[in-house]
């Protein structure tokens, strides 16, 4: 019903653009005051869906947080008649919060919920380099080569993370890309004939503007957008245009990549393409293979077996016959199986969008995105 409704919404401003444009005995002054009537309408009906569906969107993680704390509420009175130990009446008066877990009454590891990796964690951006020898030094002696030179107390810098790669490499992580850039500078100074640094450099992020007009081309976006948006002040320079997508509404859109400024800029405003005023989002995205249902890479790169998205049998999707209440999550159940001390839920598909195994990844493209 949504659906039809704009549908018609749009169908019937359509025909008065094209009605207008056709017609040979309206004024260009009513003309031009009809045209932008109808492009704040567009824009209005646009914001409001956008509205809308957000709204929408935040009630349902709402009902699925509350829908997570009842369980764990379950799990925590299971637990409790379990070891035949009555609840006290301090632990009654205190409420579970939504990012406790309590302990699984059988195996004793801690059960990670969706609602435990989507919401429960900061989405901090991580600024790194790492350090290589130059000759054939093992991890352990670049590490304490960099701790006998270096002295982060002395630099006012903290350090999040030193620790060896299986490469051979040292990782280390700090809290700003002004402090990762001292401690470079500061082991290429006082180690540079033994060690060699770089410094990870932040990707560029993306954006996706929605409904873009058929006359947009890869070639000419950029320069179109920068041409009528001049009150943004953007360089075509700093606009590259990635690729067109097709939703199954048909609906144009496309995916450009942009500086961390122009993003702050173009995010602020309403983008005018054409006739066309589009909206503008963050661009993130995950790869998911369709053969066997892993994250980070494309079918035609896949060298695994194929599994069924659902319930990880060796099938196909169309193939499967599995019920909602026996999905299992192939990507989660891997997690599980090398990390034994955070077991996280594996009873939903990899197609969930509230999969913590694609929660994790999101967040993790988001810290290594110069936002």
């Amino acid at each position: 019903m949504a659906e039809d409704t704009e549908q018609r919404i749009d169908s019937a401003l359509e025909d008065i653009v094209n009605a207008t444009n056709q017609s040979k005995h309206v004024k260009s002054e009513l003309k031009k005051m009809i045209l932008e009537s109808v492009s704040t309408l567009r824009n209005t009906f646009h914001s409001l869906k956008k509205e809308i569906v957000d709204k929408s969107t935040k009630n349902l993680e709402l009902q699925t947080e509350v829908n997570e704390v009842k369980r764990e509420l379950q799990a925590f009175k299971d637990a409790r008649a379990t070891t035949s130990v009555a609840p006290s009446i301090d632990s009654l008066k205190t409420p579970m919060s939504r990012t406790s877990v309590p302990q699984h009454p059988s195996s004793g590891r801690n059960m990670k919920s969706y609602a435990d990796i989507a919401a429960g964690r900061k989405n901090e951006r991580k600024f790194k380099i790492t350090v290589r020898s130059k000759g054939n030094d093992p991890p352990e002696a670049i590490k304490e080569l960099i701790k006998t030179n270096i002295n982060p107390t002395e630099m006012k810098v903290g350090i999040n993370t030193f620790k060896a790669l299986r490469d051979g490499r040292i990782l280390i992580e700090a809290g700003s890309k002004e402090e990762i850039e001292r401690i470079s500078t500061s082991i290429t100074e006082k180690c540079g004939k033994e060690l060699e640094t770089k410094v990870q450099k932040l990707r560029n992020p993306r954006l996706v503007i929605y409904n873009i007009p058929e006359d947009i081309t890869i070639e000419n976006a950029a320069k179109i957008i920068q041409e009528q948006n001049s009150e943004l002040q953007l360089e075509e320079r700093d606009i590259t245009a990635k690729f067109f997508y097709i939703t199954k509404k048909k609906a144009r859109n496309l995916v450009i990549e942009v500086n961390s400024h122009t993003r702050k800029q173009i995010l602020n405003a309403k983008m005018k393409i054409g006739w066309a005023i589009c909206n503008v989002d963050d661009y993130i995205h995950v790869n998911r293979c369709f053969k066997c249902s892993r994250y980070n890479h494309r079918l035609a790169d896949c060298r695994g077996e194929e599994t069924c998205p659902l319930c990880t049998g060796r099938h196909k999707l169309s193939e499967c016959t599995t019920s909602q209440n026996d999905f299992k999550c192939i990507n989660c159940i891997t997690f599980n199986k090398y990390n034994h001390s955070k077991t996280i839920s594996t009873n939903h598909s990899s197609l969930d969008k509230n999969c913590p195994s694609l929660q994790a990844l999101l967040m993790k493209y988001k810290q290594n995105t110069d936002y």
